[in-house]
């Protein structure tokens, strides 16, 4: 019998998490049935989508029950497998939660192909994150040579891979990033052809100087006041894919300023498309392709990536309430042991 230790929601955060909002326990880990398999963890995703998680607000997916594990994805050795796709060894893929071991079945895992990368590159830039940012980019902004792709929170998983992907197009990539050093990231090493702090008092007007020409596409991460900035910039035809609204994960109320009657007014006037998506809408019909895509540009150099790996499985709680609020350089991963 395998002691396993999970992370759990111990109680709903009212506003920002805090670490008494979670709780490490021990737990003993079944015997597998038939099509399940034992996996040890080697590393977990953190991702912003796990505080609605948290919350009791209707969302997509149901919200963590009290005292239930914490939702999050994560890359596995199996150990054990009465499933006939996989054996003893195999590395794998799967949303098995904030765990150090777990029983779960065959078929909600996939083997982890990484076309060369390292391995962690399939809970990043390979994985969710970069499926995100290619399916939303490809089936909603649809950017055409020439175009300006704007996108906030430009250093993380998502918006890096949004900004590479639209110059890989023919667009012209603008990034929105909190920091000199995340800016920095975004412009000399990344290759935006801008790239503009969020922090910065002047956004707004920084960022017209270097959209002169409107914005075509916004990848929306954040909202908040970098949607305010953005949008008095948007063209007519403007496409706003959105998949996140950091700003407001913490939030216990409405925003502090009402924008529902200009951004109504701008979708309007402008003709906008503001379509927001799950990734997982697209997963079934295009995974495939995307990572047929991206891995070997990932494996070459071509397409670049940064991570935040951080140590120790119990350090989960207090890496997630960091990244938060823009602690994080990078796609977020807990290393185990």
């Amino acid at each position: 019998m395998i002691t396993a230790k999970r992370i759990v929601l111990a109680s709903r955060p009212t506003g920002a998490p805090k670490p008494e909002n979670f709780r490490v326990e021990d737990a003993e880990l079944p015997e597998a049935d038939e099509g399940e398999v034992t996996v040890r963890i080697l590393y977990l995703s953190l991702d912003p989508y796990m505080r609605g998680r948290m919350s009791e607000a209707k969302s997509y997916a149901a919200p963590v029950p009290v005292d239930g594990v914490m939702e999050g994805e994560t890359i596995g050795e199996v150990l054990k497998s009465r499933h006939n796709d996989f054996a003893p060894g195999d590395i794998v893929r799967g949303r098995t939660g904030w765990v150090t071991h777990a029983v779960i079945r065959g078929d909600r895992l996939r083997h982890v192909e990484t076309h060369g990368a390292p391995l962690t590159t399939a809970i990043g830039v390979l994985g969710m994150p970069g499926f995100t940012a290619w399916s939303g980019l490809k089936f909603i902004g649809k950017p055409k040579p020439g175009e300006t792709v704007a996108v906030a929170a430009a250093s993380g998983p998502v918006g890096s891979m949004v900004g590479q992907l639209a110059k890989l197009w023919g667009a012209r990539a603008v990034g929105i990033a909190g920091g000199a050093d995340k800016c920095a990231f975004v412009k000399d090493e990344l290759g935006f052809h801008a790239a503009i702090d969020h922090r910065s008092e002047n956004l707004p007007s920084e960022l017209k100087t270097v959209c002169a020409d409107g914005i075509d596409v916004y990848f929306e991460n954040v909202g908040g006041h970098v949607w305010d900035a953005v949008l008095p910039l948007l063209n007519t035809y403007g496409r706003v894919p959105v998949c996140g609204l950091v700003a407001h994960y913490n939030g216990t109320s409405t925003s502090e300023s009402d924008r529902l009657p200009e951004t109504m007014s701008a979708i309007l006037r402008q003709s906008l498309l503001v379509r927001g998506f799950i990734q997982t809408e697209f997963a079934p019909d295009h995974f495939d392709e995307f990572l047929s895509d991206i891995g070997p540009r990932v494996a070459s150099g071509e397409i670049k990536y940064r991570e935040d790996i951080v140590d120790g499985f119990e350090n989960a709680p207090e890496a997630f309430i960091s990244m938060l609020t823009g602690g994080n350089f990078g796609k977020l991963i807990v290393q185990l042991s």
